[in-house]
């Protein structure tokens, strides 16, 4: 396979972990919202008014604030205190400036890419100041000749930014932990999509067994061993 000439790299839990952070605030909310709803019910209301909002609010810190604030005011009827609700946004503050740490291999292999002139791309979606943030907090910004910020990874975006670089899906690599936004719609370009997984994959990231079937994607360990498939 010849090198790409375009190499693009997912953020959150591609280049440094962001789910924990969120499983983790999520849960000291439900905990401290018990005494509304058990975290069962919180957890499916969530998440139903998160997708059902999810044109609105986006991804990230800012729409998970949010969504929660929305699920227990409707849970409550309205009862949900403003101490409480003061400290559903100082969690979801907290998710906005979390310290960044790499995963492992992550400067090893863009510094083995670069050192060989290939051009590199942060491709993320999200809130553009909340990924802006993350990655001038990461230290990696000299690395990539491109960022990309957008509010969804599906065929037309991948399309699109192609496009505009002027490069053909055949040429293009794609490196992330998901399968439903870094992985299908690459593959089903034509492009190179590596799958690189994280121990934690959000909800509305997993997709069913049954729409892999037949679609060409490399699976790789580690970023690392994603190096191979890259050189």
């Amino acid at each position: 396979m010849p090198t790409p000439q375009l190499i693009a790299f997912d953020a959150d839990d591609t280049l440094w972990p962001n789910q924990p952070h969120f499983d983790y605030a999520e849960a000291q909310l439900f905990a401290l919202l018990t005494h509304y709803a058990d975290a069962d019910t919180l957890g499916k209301r969530f998440y139903e008014v998160w997708r059902s909002n999810m044109h609105l609010f986006g991804y990230g810190a800012k729409s998970f604030m949010l969504t929660m604030i929305e699920t227990v005011i409707e849970l409550t009827n309205g009862t949900v205190t403003g101490t409480e609700i003061q400290q559903i946004l100082d969690h979801g503050k907290r998710l906005l400036d979390f310290p960044i740490e790499l995963l492992p291999h992550v400067e090893e292999v863009l510094e083995e890419l670069r050192h060989r002139g290939i051009p590199l791309m942060l491709l993320t979606k999200g809130d553009l100041f909340d990924q802006e943030s993350k990655l001038a907090r990461s230290g990696l910004g000299d690395y990539f000749d491109h960022v990309e910020i957008v509010s969804e990874k599906n065929e037309a975006t991948y399309r699109r930014i192609l496009t505009r670089y002027g490069v053909q899906p055949q040429d293009f690599a794609m490196v992330g932990n998901s399968l439903k936004s870094d992985v299908l719609p690459v593959a089903k370009l034509g492009g190179l999509a590596i799958h690189v997984p994280y121990h934690a994959t959000w909800v509305h990231e997993q997709v069913p067994a049954d729409q892999l079937a037949g679609i060409p994607f490399q699976h790789a360990e580690s970023l690392k061993e994603a190096l191979a498939y890259l050189i």
